[in-house]
């Protein structure tokens, strides 16, 4: 019997993951030869082609040509996208699966621009619901609102004075509770007092107003009533199959617990992985005991990898809870949140050394930044320009001074372009004119050396890569607006910002010898598009036709179908 998470497997469970779909059959492979009007391979020594060739075990087998490849492989099967462009596959390089799912599985606060519409959504999403059950949402904005200050539970007890209402804030960051959801919260919460790495917002008196953020919003989870394992098993299935409806082949799962990730490996060992998987282990927790215990973890599938910790330095920047080194301009009584002290912080950095994982930290304020930058720097010791790939999630705003320690380090930065998008609003108003030159810096991060990897932070953005490349190249909405782009200066090019989805998000997983580029003996894992990403004017990125979506050199999603 295989062990249960780690890298011993029977003879029993080998022969269960060789039949599955997309595993090699044992017979003589057949070719199919893909052809379309180009081929952007994201290699320096062949870049464009015309096609490629590649077995019925999803490998690369020759590119070129297409007649060459046809007259190399005469019996080869034909697949032949016309007019249409291919990519690499598209890596989102931090997301949050199950997370993606559950907000298919309850309220959609996305988008709402007052609090009176907020309840119209709760309340046809009620309807739904059986008596008794909580009122589950996300994605509401107060900075979308007209008057940008948070809500109270006075705001939700008027239509649900009985019926127990949690509401997630876009970021994840934040949580929107009714005065009957306070009541199931099993401590007071009343006071003076904060939970560590947390903040209950208050009133005058002391009391509660609703709103929780970052480590406070615990008390409120706890109170929940847990997720049964169906449910939990189907939001990652429903996750995945919209990352690779829009064309994404491969997610970074920003913090999966060893309970998510035994979820994962029951649909990688039923062959239902339409996408690979790079998990990250939720912060220091049973995942990374796992990880310490039994070694870095890789299905025989190749969909599934655990090599990876996430850690959370600080909060985030719309809900004020981002750790900055000097007030909030907006409010300068507030620095801040660190969710880890530096003696934890570190503690975990060095447990992951030892054990060989790969450290993956979240940090958005400049203070966050510094702590993490000195925090490795202090681990590393001589090993810091080594091969370590360690990482820094989000790196939203950084002081002048920690700018090039990125690359110096050999730290990667983990970005997302489209959080620019949304909080250019608001997000100078938050650290004021001379902070804001260091946030969202692309240009400068990769021009010092470092290495970008992008992605989205869905649910907090939307899972479209598409959205991602535009707001890369161009720094606008989805209006245009500002004309020229918002800091027009940290623009990628559209090179930059594909190779950011692809090459560079394959890099910082350990994985650019299996995907991010298309070359022979990697896997045939591209995107069929109707335009051409990198000859379009990139106001148009958003706009890109999906046609089709292959893993392994099989469709996992066909728009015609």
């Amino acid at each position: 019997m295989r062990k249960q998470h780690g890298r011993l497997w029977s003879a029993a469970s080998g022969l269960a993951v060789a039949a599955l779909a997309f595993a090699a059959p044992a017979f003589a492979a057949e070719v199919t030869v893909l052809s379309a009007a180009r081929i952007h391979t994201m290699e320096t020594a062949q870049p464009i082609v015309q096609a490629l060739a590649y077995d019925d075990a999803g490998r690369i087998l020759a590119l070129g040509d297409t007649a060459g490849l046809l007259k190399r492989y005469p019996k080869a099967k034909r697949l032949d996208a016309g007019s249409a462009t291919v990519v690499p596959g598209l890596i989102d390089a931090h997301g949050h699966v199950e997370g993606l799912g559950l907000s298919m599985l309850t309220a959609d606060l996305v988008g709402t621009r007052t609090r009176a519409e907020v309840l119209q959504r709760l309340q046809a999403f009620a309807r739904q619901l059986p008596p008794g059950a909580w009122l589950i949402g996300r994605g509401w904005d107060q900075n979308d609102w007209p008057e940008q200050r948070f809500p109270s539970a006075a705001d939700l007890d008027a239509t649900f004075p009985d019926q127990p209402v949690w509401l997630e804030r876009v970021d994840g960051h934040a949580g929107w509770a009714n005065s009957a959801a306070m009541r199931a919260v099993k401590r007071e919460l009343s006071g003076a007092w904060q939970p560590e790495g947390g903040r209950i917002e208050r009133d005058a008196n002391g009391k509660p107003t609703g709103i929780f953020v970052d480590g406070a919003t615990a008390l409120v989870d706890a109170a929940r009533p847990p997720m049964d394992e169906a449910t939990a098993e189907r939001a990652l299935a429903l996750g995945m199959r919209s990352a690779a409806e829009h064309g994404l082949t491969g997610v970074h799962d920003a913090g999966v617990d060893l309970a998510e990730l035994h979820r994962y490996q029951r649909i990688a060992d039923r062959g239902e992985m339409p996408l690979r998987i790079t998990a990250m282990a939720a912060g220091d927790g049973d995942a990374l005991e796992m990880l310490c215990h039994d070694g870095l973890y890789r299905h025989p599938s190749a969909r599934l990898q655990m090599r990876t910790v996430k850690l959370y330095a600080d909060g985030a920047l719309g809900s004020r809870g981002a750790a900055m080194l000097q007030p909030y301009s907006d409010d300068r009584a507030n620095r801040g949140l660190m969710l880890m002290s530096p003696e934890a912080m570190a503690t975990a950095v060095a447990k992951a050394k030892r054990c060989g994982v790969q450290v993956a930290t979240h940090a958005i304020g400049d203070r966050g930044n510094h702590d993490v930058l000195e925090t490795y720097t202090r681990v590393l010791g001589a090993d810091a320009t080594g091969d370590h790939r360690w990482r820094i999630e989000h790196a939203q705003v950084l002081a002048p001074r920690d700018l090039p320690r990125l690359a110096q380090l050999h730290v990667i930065a983990s970005m997302q372009p489209t959080h620019a998008t949304s909080d250019m609003p608001w997000a100078e108003d938050r650290v004021g004119p001379q902070r804001i030159v260091g946030a969202y810096a692309w240009r400068q991060l990769r021009d010092s050396g470092a290495r970008l990897a992008l992605g989205s932070d869905f649910p907090v953005e939307s899972v479209d890569p598409r959205l991602g490349l535009y707001a890369a190249a161009t720094r606008t909405d989805a209006q245009g607006l500002p004309v020229g782009g918002w800091h027009p200066e940290e623009k990628l090019t559209a090179f930059e910002a594909l190779r950011g989805f692809t090459l560079d998000a394959a890099y910082a997983g350990f994985a650019e010898a299996e995907v991010g580029s298309l070359a022979v003996g990697k896997r045939a894992d591209f995107v069929l598009l109707k335009e051409d990403p990198l000859t379009i004017d990139p106001a148009k990125l958003r706009d890109l036709t999906v046609q089709a979506t292959y893993v392994d050199g099989r469709a996992v999603y066909s728009a015609s179908k």
